[in-house]
């Protein structure tokens, strides 16, 4: 409704208009657009300047990087790592072939269904630097991606100090006292953690220099650790006879007086045979012994086999990590990196056949790198570890600056890694590569390489579990703008990825899985309370599944099964001035007891073909008052010629499918002047009910803000309107009694019920609910149908409307600690039995199953008015003519000094409201009676039921 001199303190009204530049909402302007490549052909177009773009192109042009060097190598790299030469034997002799072999393919079957996931995400827009990272909170939002964000890295972090354990190992076992190839090396714990130490700096000075060298270098590293790998694979068929090879001194099988040897047989079925299934009794991992006891290494179990498995093949993501550095992500993500996965698995598989084809099990269980006892030269297995372990830890310390930059740059965690990105050269993360080192520094004193493997693993399958749920909330959603390049992917792919990552998780180590989890949950909840992120308008899955669920159970909400029983208010409220409406607004939220609720408004005018839609206009400032008031409610603005005609396309298009109201809500019409609640604040000194607001002028620091002061708003993102911007009323826009009534009148014709609100200016919900008050406050119901007594029904359907309503707001927490229900039961000289009546009322409150007081009111006095008024006034016809003729202001007046008079501890009162009259003519008197009635009167709400909204039956 639009606003006029006569005050309706919540019916509508206008906004003021606003000459900034509106922004594009959901859009950020740092972000790329997504699904588009062709950006110059587009632009021009567009009719935008090319040259404008240049900053952008040039940044492209940091993109140097193609298929092969950014993707595949690095991904062979990262897979190959430590397993390759380092637990191979450990794997086949503590599993055997066959449960070897199956690892392997439920390893690689897991990184598969997580690999099609990252192809059809990275392939449905334009990917950044972040790799995983970025394509999870893009997607997912940024409380899950900052959180998995997070865990990435440190999964990273983990993998760097795995590959930098093994290739300290592999130097330690080459180069130490007991060394195959020269003794030079101190052995021990400390002098491992010092050499450690040493590569992980030599690590950190490579990124520093920047990523780009190790790129150039990923194509010539690769090639090394192939030809040392082709070695290894050519001596089984070369060296095909019987070799003792040394046990290592480190195995505490080992005495100083004599060398222990185990057997490489050469190609032998006796050897394949025995080495199919698992062993008799359980090994022990002799690289975990205290001291020179082999009885206290920990037992090799299939959990920290497939850990150590599963943690040397993790490196699927390599590629994904490069992304910022890559031409074309999109393309080279998918091919790389499944080309790379598929000639990893194929490696690793020949490499099981031959090894279990030609070495004892005692061999392979207490000599991990047996190769280097049977390779056709030692050096090349050195070669081999040292490349494939150093370029791996060196690919994930890269991999997690990048993700550490990434959280940086999109101020994930606020002040505590603000002072990371102030360390960078160019492109170069050199605070996150700090950082980065600094934290592998730290995970390399957890101990040995089989240790790590196992948080390694859990991290990694916890980070390929959120790309999986990404990828199946995509799928799920059925977004428009999700249509991948990549197809090779479904549903069903993604379910699987997510059950297998989940259910390995727990595998490998519970506890370790739990406590994962629950980092990851607290993440969530904190970055979703706290995070500096939330301006960032990257959307949010949640929302596409949210509408995706809503659609679907809308559909099946059928308003023909609709059953009295389970009847709830669905409220529409019409506001004019929202600035003098707040109080109101608040209360409609607490009474709607998790119905529908809509905040209505008609901008009256006349909407022009061509024109921009008003209400699109006005449509954020509403939200934001909606948020800034905490109410769960929507919002309807429409425009119309008169307020009366958008009313009528508000009740009748609100809502959606079976959730539309049934019940109108209006302010009242009267020239109580209009207040603004943006603006007022609490007086401290007085603290009664209906006294806590009051204008200050140029003194607004006298009192404490009101919870409805514009001061308070906090916008929940940048392009978030603010409702300062909502105007106090439409200029020249009035609204007779007669449009008014006549509104009331439409409302009943179209079915739906009617509550005419006043005097919710002076409440003070704060002061009644408050809980060092001692004072107890009412809700009051006056089942009486004041302009006609005699015919009123108690058990009628406005009466009963009342009370439900009256229960209901009740029923909410807040108000029922604080406040009681009462019903009023009007009684005179001439109810033949008003005992008996009050007997019956109780019986059906108790029926109702309504707890209220009932409270019997003589009303002799206020009655006789009406009688004596109609005697004089007119006959008996005249007054069938016009029934609001007997109605002289002494019975109003009697009426209102009677419910003023129970309303000393009342917090709201609920009037029953006579429906309007069929004349037009008398629709000025009949708002006059209304007046009359609740002048000074609590808070009321007058009701008008059509429909049933209780029964007593099961």
């Amino acid at each position: 409704m639009a606003a006029g001199e006569a005050s309706i303190n919540s019916t509508n009204a206008e906004f003021g208009g606003t000459g900034e530049a509106e922004a594009v909402v959901g859009v950020s302007k740092k972000e790329r657009a997504p699904l588009l490549t062709q950006r110059k052909l587009f632009r021009s177009l567009s009719g935008r300047d090319i040259s404008s773009t240049s900053s952008e192109e040039n940044n492209d042009s940091g993109r140097t990087l193609g298929t092969f060097e950014g993707v595949f190598a690095p991904v062979c790299l990262s897979q190959f790592s430590a397993l390759l030469f380092l637990r191979v034997g450990f794997i086949i002799g503590n599993l055997g072939l066959l449960a070897s072999c199956g690892s392997l393919s439920l390893a690689y079957m897991i990184l598969l269904f997580t690999i099609l996931s990252v192809c059809a995400i990275s392939t449905n827009g334009a990917v950044e630097g972040g790799g995983a990272y970025y394509m999870i909170s893009r997607t997912l939002g940024p409380e899950f991606g900052g959180a998995i964000g997070a865990l990435f890295f440190f999964a990273n972090i983990f993998s760097s100090a795995l590959y930098t354990t093994g290739c300290v190992e592999g130097l330690v076992d080459n180069f130490g006292e007991s060394g195959k190839i020269a003794h030079f090396l101190r052995e021990g714990r400390w002098y491992s953690f010092a050499y450690g130490s040493a590569v992980n700096v030599f690590n950190m000075l490579v990124c520093l220099v920047g990523a780009g060298l190790f790129a150039k270098l990923t194509v010539a590293i690769l090639a090394i650790v192939l030809f040392c790998t082709l070695s290894v694979i050519l001596s089984f068929p070369i060296n095909d006879f019987f070799i003792p090879v040394p046990i290592p001194a480190a195995n505490p099988l080992v005495n100083d007086s004599y060398t222990l040897y185990g057997n490489y047989t050469g190609f032998s079925a006796l050897t394949l045979k025995e080495n199919l299934g698992l062993p008799s009794e359980p090994y022990r991992d002799y690289t975990t012994c205290s001291g020179d006891d082999y009885e206290t290494c920990s037992i090799v179990t299939f959990a920290l086999t497939f850990g150590v498995l599963f943690s040397g093949v993790t490196g699927i993501m390599a590629g994904a990590n490069m992304s910022g550095e890559l031409k074309e992500p999109g393309r080279s993500i998918p091919f790389g990196t499944l080309m790379a996965t598929l000639f990893t698995f194929l490696t690793y598989l020949l490499l099981f056949v031959l090894t279990a084809s030609t070495s004892t099990r005692f061999l392979l269980c207490n000599n991990y790198i047996f190769m280097m006892g049977v390779n056709i030269w030692k050096p090349f297995v050195t070669v081999g570890i040292v490349t494939a372990t150093l370029s791996a830890s060196l690919s994930n310390i890269i991999g997690s600056s990048r993700v550490l930059a990434a959280l940086v740059k999109d101020n994930i965690y606020g002040k505590m890694t603000r002072f990371i990105g102030l360390m960078s050269c160019g492109s170069n993360p050199v605070g996150a590569v700090v950082v980065s080192a600094i934290l592998v520094e730290g995970v390399l004193l957890i101990g040995g390489l089989n240790t790590i493997a196992k948080f390694t693993s859990i991290f990694f399958l916890l980070s390929y579990l959120a790309t999986n749920l990404a990828c199946l909330g995509l799928e799920w959603a059925s977004a428009p703008n999700f249509r991948p390049t990549f197809r090779y992917f479904s549903w069903w792919t993604t379910l699987l990825g997510i059950i297998g990552n989940g259910a390995m998780m727990f595998v490998i180590s519970p506890s370790v899985a739990g406590i994962c989890v629950i980092m990851l949950l607290v993440l969530v909840i904190i970055l979703h309370l706290q995070s500096p992120s939330e301006h960032h308008q990257w959307g949010s899955i949640s929302q596409a599944l949210i509408f995706h669920q809503v659609r679907k159970y809308l559909l099946l909400l059928d308003s023909r099964k609709d059953h009295v029983k389970f009847w709830r208010p669905q409220m529409l409220l019409m506001v004019n001035n929202p600035r003098s409406a707040c109080p109101l607004i608040d209360f409609t939220n607490d009474l709607k007891k998790s119905g529908l609720y809509v905040l209505g408004h008609v901008k009256v005018g006349n909407y022009n073909e061509g024109e921009r839609d008003p209400a699109a206009e006005d449509y954020p400032k509403w939200m934001a008052l909606v948020d800034h008031l905490k109410v769960k409610a929507f919002v309807e603005v429409t425009v119309g010629r008169t307020v009366r005609e958008g009313l009528h396309h508000l009740v009748r298009v609100s809502g959606l499918g079976a959730m539309k109201p049934n019940t109108i809500l209006f302010g009242f019409r009267d020239n109580t002047p209009s207040q603004d609640f943006f603006t007022r604040y609490k007086i401290p000194a007085k603290i009664s009910y209906g006294s806590i607001d009051a204008e200050f002028g140029e003194s607004p620091l006298q009192g404490e803000s009101s919870p409805f002061n514009v001061s308070n708003y906090q916008a929940t993102s940048p392009t978030s309107a603010s409702p300062s911007l909502l105007a106090s009323g439409s200029p020249g826009s009035v609204i007779t009694p007669e449009e008014y009534i006549g509104m009331i009148a439409d409302v009943l014709n179209l079915g739906k019920n009617v509550c005419l609100c006043r005097h919710f200016h002076q409440m003070d919900k704060a002061a009644i609910l408050r809980k060092d008050n001692r004072q107890k406050f009412y809700i009051d119901v006056w089942p009486v149908d004041f302009f006609n007594p005699d015919e009123s029904n108690i058990f009628g359907t406005t009466s009963l409307f009342l009370m439900q309503l009256a229960t209901i707001l009740n029923m909410v927490s807040s108000w029922r600690k604080r406040t009681m229900l009462r019903v009023f039961l009007c009684v005179s000289s001439r109810d033949a039995d008003p005992e008996a009546q009050k007997k019956q009322v109780k019986h059906m409150l108790h029926e109702l199953r309504i707890n209220a007081t009932i409270v019997p009111v003589p009303w002799d006095h206020v009655v006789t008015n009406i009688a004596q008024g109609q005697s004089d006034s007119q006959s008996e016809a005249e007054a069938d003519t016009d029934y609001l003729s007997h109605l002289n202001n002494g019975y109003i007046n009697g009426v209102n000094g009677l419910v003023s008079g129970q309303s000393v501890d009342t917090a709201v009162t609920f009037l029953y409201l006579p429906r309007p009259p069929p004349t037009p003519a008398h629709y000025a008197r009949y708002l006059e009676l209304l007046t009359q009635i609740t002048n000074g009167l609590r808070p009321t709400v007058m009701v008008h039921g059509i429909s049933a909204v209780t029964t007593t039956n099961l």
